[in-house]
């Protein structure tokens, strides 16, 4: 078996793969979410399915979630999905480096996600990954990256779930 510690990297965003969003209200179906009042509250938070869960924690990887929720992903959202405080990366302050990204459409998560793997083989999973995203990161990261974008208006489905199985699953 492998070593924990070695297991590939599965970074999440939550607005789009986990909230999906932009379509008509009515498309979405709702779910029991957290409390919503206090700092956490958001008026989608019904829309996370808690299947997601099961789905996520079997996958061969550390999940790490790489989202602006910061902490509140594991006050809030963890719960829903039956999950455990998970890893969450912690963004840079801005920088004019973020600046040029932006200019060149990159997006600003690229950089951090690349220094936290530190080598280690990672999926990033998101609805803003592009392919300025994924030909940056094959230039400045040296093990294998798999930069999967979700559609923000129906999020995380079996055929991603698929995609991300079968590439997690690779020797590295």
């Amino acid at each position: 078996m492998t070593d924990p510690v070695q297991r590939p990297l599965l970074f999440l965003d939550i607005d789009g793969p986990l909230i999906p969003f932009g379509g008509a209200p009515e498309r979405y179906p709702t779910f029991a979410a957290c409390d919503l009042s206090g700092a956490a509250a958001h008026p989608l938070l019904t829309r996370i399915n808690p299947e997601h869960g099961p789905r996520l924690a079997a996958l061969p990887c550390e999940v790490v979630w790489a989202t602006t929720w910061m902490d509140d992903a594991n006050e809030c959202i963890a719960p829903v999905l039956g999950l455990p405080p998970l890893p969450v990366v912690a963004w840079p302050d801005p920088s004019d480096i973020d600046d040029q990204d932006v200019r060149v459409g990159r997006h600003g998560k690229t950089r951090a996600l690349v220094a936290w793997a530190a080598g280690r083989p990672f999926a990033w999973v998101d609805d803003e990954v592009t392919d300025t995203d994924r030909s940056w990161v094959a230039a400045h990261h040296p093990g294998p990256a798999l930069l999967h974008r979700v559609d923000p208006s129906v999020g995380l489905t079996d055929g991603d779930y698929a995609t991300l199985d079968s590439w997690l699953r690779r020797p590295f």
